[in-house]
């Protein structure tokens, strides 16, 4: 049975594995340099963002990294979606699905506006996920991104 929970100090390494995962997958292992103690920090002393673990059965096979940001236009607060990971053997069985409708139910009793997300324009199987559920690519906009080391 698939459950959903929000991630505990406990499953950092959980969550460090994951993202390692997504960025072989996503041809960008070369760009992590995050550690646990960086996840430790950020995640649950400082709570800049939140995961939410797919387990099956009591094994995690997938996660959603997400944090509020802020619509002017709307006048409320938002999520953004960094991460939706489904480890490749669990794929295809509504895992991710079930990870999207809870970051939006979290949207929900939140009050936020919305729920947005980016992904590489190569990677066809999560667009055609992201289409099918009925979410819209923003065509007049591009993002862009400053490293720290132009900060």
């Amino acid at each position: 049975m698939l459950s959903i929970r929000f991630a505990l100090e406990k499953d950092i390494p959980v969550i460090l594995n994951f993202i390692k995962e997504l960025a072989v997958y996503e041809k960008l292992i070369d760009s992590v340099s995050v550690n646990e103690e960086i996840l430790r920090e950020n995640l649950f002393v400082k709570k800049y963002a939140e995961v939410i673990i797919a387990e099956l059965k009591g094994i995690p096979v997938g996660q959603a990294l997400f944090f509020h940001n802020f619509s002017t236009f709307l006048g409320k607060p938002g999520i953004y979606l960094e991460d939706l990971y489904v480890k490749p053997e669990f794929r295809g069985n509504g895992i991710g699905k079930t990870l999207l409708e809870k970051v939006i139910a979290i949207a929900k009793e939140r009050n936020c506006g919305r729920v947005e997300w980016a992904v590489l324009d190569w990677n066809k199987p999560a667009i055609d996920f992201y289409e099918k559920l009925g979410a819209v690519r923003m065509k007049d906009w591009f993002v862009y991104r400053l490293n720290e080391e132009k900060f």
